[in-house]
């Protein structure tokens, strides 16, 4: 199997905003084989200068793993060239199908080198704040196996993150929202992530040091989604609220 020339149909379609077909219609591949495609393929984004700013977590719906049959949860890279100011205007162009969701963020204090629990989480953390992480599968009609999704980087395509807040805010049992323009488009709880976004926090930390992508100060950790996404269109607002955390948005032109 030829990874690297996977990896390049995946960030070739996600460079110029074109689907390509999903990769296990005519490659059958393991999600071990997944993970080596999504690797290679961020690969060539740092060959053209981006830099590595931390990782995503997806399937923190405990739900949406037994719906998939997965026993643990899936995750993405994060590269500078995908984060957005606060504010900004999102170029609608830039994305083949994009969905918008509410997450919770974390910072990091400082490297991971030992192994992260519930009881030490907070000595690893400096910040966390609201965010919202713009999804954008490369695949035609926005369909794929766990396999595809996994090799096109979870999905992830972009995320901007409000203001940070100090570690100790409260982001368990919170209210969080998904707003279009001033419209409501998702409302759910920050417990609908792993029921504590500190245990998707504990399982970034496992997940990364196993497969070789320490974790380190100043990266993001986005914990997964409390609502379902959201279609984006030209011309929205589109905001994440949570409560006692804020708001962010982006304006999609």
């Amino acid at each position: 199997m030829n990874f690297e020339e996977l990896a390049e149909r995946l960030d070739t379609a996600a460079v110029k905003a074109t689907a390509t077909p999903q990769i296990s219609h005519s490659t059958p591949i393991t999600l071990s084989e997944a993970y080596k495609i999504q690797e290679q393929s961020i690969q060539r984004r740092k060959d053209r200068g981006q830099q590595l700013v931390g990782v995503k977590m997806g399937f923190t719906s405990k739900a949406k793993m037994e719906q998939m049959g997965v026993h643990d949860l899936i995750w993405g890279r994060l590269t500078d060239d995908m984060a957005y100011a606060a504010g900004a205007e999102l170029p609608r162009d830039k994305f083949i199908h994009p969905r918008a969701e509410p997450e919770i963020a974390f910072l990091l204090a400082k490297d991971i080198t030992e192994e992260v629990t519930l009881d030490n989480a907070l000595s690893f953390v400096s910040k966390v704040a609201v965010a919202i992480e713009i999804i954008d599968s490369r695949y035609e009609n926005f369909k794929f196996s766990l396999e595809d999704v996994v090799a096109d980087n979870c999905s992830s395509a972009g995320f901007t993150i409000g203001e940070w807040k100090e570690v100790d805010t409260k982001i368990i049992d919170i209210l969080m929202s998904l707003v279009c323009d001033d419209v409501i488009v998702g409302k759910g709880n920050s417990n609908a992530i792993m029921g504590n976004p500190w245990e998707s926090f504990v399982a970034a930390a496992r997940i990364s040091k196993a497969n070789n992508e320490p974790l380190k100060a100043g990266h993001i950790v986005l914990a997964g989604a409390a609502t379902s996404a959201s279609y984006i269109k030209v011309g929205e607002t589109v905001s994440a609220h949570a409560e006692g955390l804020g708001s962010v948005h982006l304006d999609i032109v």
